[in-house]
């Protein structure tokens, strides 16, 4: 296996809250992206995966933990940042906020190059990032100004902003949330096709699991600052071993769940972690006696589970009911 693109282990991170209190948003996370994959993390509303995604930016600096790049820890100096920033590009959720309404296509394309001093052939590097993008003739596009464009028009232009400084990684916060259902598809695909011609690896943050099917290799679960399950998409989707994966699956069409879990109440306050298991106060499998005929309904209430291994190839549940039931545990400490 190659060596990972984008790692982190052991990551966390804290914020003050009124009060003084402390929020762990991010609570113990180890993972890997490999060159040319598309990772999809997924969760609800809360659950600490767009904290996580600004981390791997180095927008927030972690409490406790590394991220590494190409197998070197990142440094939080001006230089390594910003270094680290061309390699690793953000797409946000929102094309419309993310261009300047008083900027052309062309320079918000050409932004990113000007900032790392990448001025060289600076014409053809613009025209070669909307190409790719599927905006051709590039040069039509040059003097248009986003309020001329579609929403996906604007979302090819955030991306070819991001593409022109030729990056390894590319992290989309909910790239396709804003856009019409009828280009939805057609983003979706230019970032597979980005993905094939050059290699690219994506960490795609979203809620929607349907979206996750379409173009993740592989597929992590949030809850509560923690990844509860993660393996191929396929393995994930197709057969959720965590009870709170089973809830989200099973409001998907055709679902392999037979029938809608309703989760009871809210996500915890983060600020209050539940001792064990931190998905116990919510669990169905616990609530309704699986967990008690399992013997195991003590450990979730009482026993932390481990940080998940970050292996690509596993599928990996953190879970005192399915550890018992596969009669070992499928992560590591």
């Amino acid at each position: 296996m190659t060596e990972p693109v984008l790692s982190v282990r052991g990551l966390s991170v804290d914020f003050t809250v009124r009060g003084g209190r402390k929020a762990r948003a991010v609570d113990g996370v180890d993972l890997d992206l490999q060159p040319g994959e598309v990772l999809a993390l997924a969760g609800e509303s809360g659950c600490g995966k767009t904290t996580l995604a600004r981390t791997l930016l180095g927008l927030v600096k972690p409490s406790a933990g590394t991220v590494s790049h190409n197998g070197t820890p990142l440094a939080y100096n001006t230089g390594a940042l910003k270094r680290y920033r061309r390699a690793v590009q953000l797409v946000l959720q929102d094309p419309t906020g993310a261009l300047n309404p008083r900027h052309t296509v062309y320079e918000a394309v050409a932004e990113g190059l000007r900032i790392h001093g990448m001025v060289d052939n600076e014409r053809e590097r613009v025209a070669s990032a909307l190409s790719k993008c599927g905006l051709r003739p590039a040069e039509r596009f040059f003097l248009t100004y986003p309020h001329e464009l579609s929403g996906g028009q604007r979302q090819r232009v955030v991306i070819a902003g991001a593409l022109v400084l030729e990056p390894s990684v590319i992290i989309a916060d909910e790239p396709v949330a804003s856009l019409d259902a009828s280009v939805r598809g057609e983003i979706l695909s230019l970032l597979l096709q980005l993905r094939d011609d050059f290699g690219l690896a994506a960490l795609v943050v979203t809620h929607d699991l349907g979206l996750a099917w379409s173009i993740a290799d592989r597929l992590a679960v949030m809850y509560l600052g923690r990844i509860v399950e993660s393996g191929p998409v396929e393995q994930v989707l197709t057969a959720p071993s965590h009870p709170y994966t089973r809830a989200l699956v099973s409001v998907l069409p055709d679902s392999p769940i037979a029938a809608p879990v309703v989760l009871a109440g809210e996500p915890p306050d983060v600020t209050q972690i539940p001792g064990g298991c931190r998905f116990h106060p919510r669990c169905q499998e616990l609530a309704s006696g699986p967990a008690a005929a399992a013997g195991v309904d003590g450990l979730c209430r009482g026993t932390a589970l481990p940080v998940l291994s970050p292996d690509p190839a596993t599928h990996s549940v953190a879970c005192h009911l399915h550890a018992a039931r596969v009669g070992q545990f499928t992560q590591t400490a």
